[in-house]
């Protein structure tokens, strides 16, 4: 069994600031695979609601997550995404087991 971080986490853009949005999530999204621990990072539109970008992460402890919410490019990258959407972004921090069946 490999233990591992999953992150979900979702910001609401505005109509008029979508693409702008996900500009900065495709970055952010970029320059964290960079990132010592991650396993991958990956941002999202929802089908149902194309304004909804997902982020689908995996890290492989909370040690690598914490260096990575600490550093000061994800910090400016939050507070843009805050400007930028439509309500408050989620973030949901897993612990996870995988199984490989």
């Amino acid at each position: 069994m490999i233990k591992m971080i999953i992150v979900i986490g979702r910001v609401l853009a505005r109509s008029n600031n979508l693409e702008n949005l996900l500009e900065l999530c495709i970055e952010h999204s970029q320059r964290s695979r960079k990132e010592p621990g991650c396993l991958s990072h990956a941002v999202h539109r929802d089908a149902e609601n194309p304004l909804k970008l997902v982020f689908v992460e995996e890290w492989a402890d909370r040690a690598s997550l914490d260096r990575h919410f600490r550093i000061p490019a994800s910090r400016d990258f939050v507070r843009a995404a805050r400007v930028l959407a439509a309500e408050l972004p989620v973030i949901n921090v897993f612990d996870a087991n995988l199984l490989q069946i």
